[in-house]
């Protein structure tokens, strides 16, 4: 009898493990289970039903929409919610003039944040990214150097620099009285700005406005070009991102060159974005901002990243 039992106990053992083994592979043909939850949007102009109705039926959950005025904003909420979908962010752009247009649309909307670009430079020498090795002062984010070494050729731009950061609260401070009244986020996004290139500069240009209504809006392909990682970027602003950006970015050979790509074409390793993400506890809106691919395989390659693979 004893042997009998063992016998039985190590089938038992064996068949349990090969159970396990079973359902660890197909979690792993699924993908990894995350807490974190993430919505599909595209971008649209205006959010009518004519651009709403192929998004729902391609299976996206919402989108990210342009500047209209606030009593059409309230509309087009309407006939979003009544197709099951939410239009989650306004994309206010370049121009700081547009926010106040854009947060009172975004509060039509019903839309939780207003994407802008807080500044920009341009036309003078600046260090190349492999270059970079920025410090600043913790107190103002101005720079203090943006290379090793000699910092000289590179004055004329570590002046426009720090100009920008001062234009950027001179724009934005006094619109987030309204993004409080409205309960709408200004979430600023680096967009090949040639600004703030490090993620821990950007970090703090976004703490530096001291209200919880100013966010960081993380554009996954826009930071390949700079050489960190995109998860680094993420992990290190963490709660700071309101919202993000789906796009790739190839890099060429020398890694010092490249392109953008459709998402998952790239070179941007999806699985650690998405872990990133989990890190960060993001729950939220991934939106597409690419085009020249049908919509259902936009949406396939989005299920994909959200699915961490």
């Amino acid at each position: 009898m004893a042997e009998q039992g063992s016998h039985t106990r190590r089938e038992f053992v064996a068949a349990s493990s090969a159970v396990a083994l079973g359902l660890a592979a197909v979690a792993d043909a699924q993908g990894k289970r995350y807490r974190t939850k993430l919505h599909r949007a595209m971008i649209v102009g205006k959010p009518d039903e004519a651009a709403l109705r192929p998004l729902k039926e391609a299976g996206f959950d919402g989108v990210e929409a342009g500047i209209i005025p606030e009593e059409e904003a309230r509309q087009c909420r309407t006939i979003a919610e009544g197709m099951g979908m939410k239009i989650h962010s306004v994309l206010a752009g370049w121009d700081p003039g547009t926010l106040e247009k854009a947060l009172r649309a975004a509060h039509g909307y019903g839309a939780e944040a207003v994407l802008i670009v807080p500044g920009a430079v341009r036309g003078m020498k600046m260090p190349e990214p492999w270059e970079l090795d920025i410090k600043f002062d913790q107190r103002t984010g101005y720079l203090k150097q943006v290379v090793s070494g000699d910092n000289a050729p590179y004055r004329d731009y570590i002046e426009a620099h720090d100009r920008a950061t001062d234009q950027a609260h001179q724009a934005i401070k006094p619109m987030i009285p309204l993004a409080a009244e409205l309960k709408v986020a200004i979430a600023l996004e680096n967009v090949w700005n040639n600004l703030w290139m490090r993620p821990d500069i950007f970090k703090h240009l976004v703490m530096s406005f001291r209200s919880p209504w100013v966010k960081a809006y993380f554009d996954v392909g826009n930071h390949v070009k700079y050489l960190v990682p995109p998860e680094k970027w993420i992990r290190t602003l963490g709660r700071l991102i309101a919202k993000v950006h789906i796009k790739d970015y190839k890099l060429a050979p020398d890694g010092r060159s490249g392109s953008f790509v459709h998402p998952r074409d790239g070179s941007i390793n999806w699985p650690a974005v998405r872990d990133a993400l989990e890190a960060v506890g993001y729950n939220g809106w991934l939106t597409i901002e690419d085009g020249g691919l049908p919509l259902p395989e936009f949406r396939r390659r989005l299920d994909e990243i959200i699915a961490g693979r």
